[in-house]
């Protein structure tokens, strides 16, 4: 198997089963106590900027984007991303990411956020947020707070405590 094996396409629902599945099976059930999530409650993903790879019609990865709202700024926050074990570490986790970036940047998003190992994310572009600029709702490892600005100075809009974008739309919350 090799990446030339595998088709990228936007999430449609019915693949909903699969990838929580692979969520499932790749953080356990963790998953739930962990801040992104706790973001994600607050409202759906987008799934017009949400991507699979599949091999032979079934998922095999996943990547979502949800809206989120910090301050005065807005962006997206990517995650989960997740790929069955046995098709790990051979570039389908980093060229889902690449897609879904791009996706943001073609609706005009000003800056994509995730939770993550710069190690990983960082040839991606993504860069640790200046310490204390975020508030995540769940302790985070702030080395772990990256972003990548497709906006010039939508990074720094973006302050103070992190929610789903829908919370703060309603009222609900910032």
């Amino acid at each position: 198997m090799s990446l030339a094996d595998i088709t990228f396409l936007p999430e449609d629902p019915a693949h909903d089963a699969e990838i929580e599945h692979i969520n499932a099976e790749a953080f356990g059930p963790g998953r739930f106590t962990r801040a992104a999530y706790k973001i994600r409650e607050g409202g759906p993903h987008e799934r017009a900027l949400s991507f699979v790879a599949l091999n032979a019609g079934h998922v095999v990865a996943s990547v979502r984007l949800t809206r989120i709202a910090a301050g005065e700024g807005r962006a997206l926050l990517l995650g989960p991303l997740a790929v069955r074990p046995v098709y790990k570490n051979k570039g389908i986790g980093k060229k889902l990411v690449k897609i879904a970036v791009e996706a943001a940047r073609e609706v005009g998003a000003g800056a994509v956020v995730l939770v993550g190992d710069e190690p990983y994310y960082g040839p991606l572009g993504f860069k640790r947020i200046p310490p204390g600029q975020l508030r995540m709702p769940r302790p985070v490892d702030p080395n772990r707070l990256l972003a990548v600005e497709l906006k010039e100075g939508a990074l720094a809009a973006l302050s103070g405590k992190v929610t789903h974008a829908a919370l703060v739309a309603e009222g609900g919350g910032s």
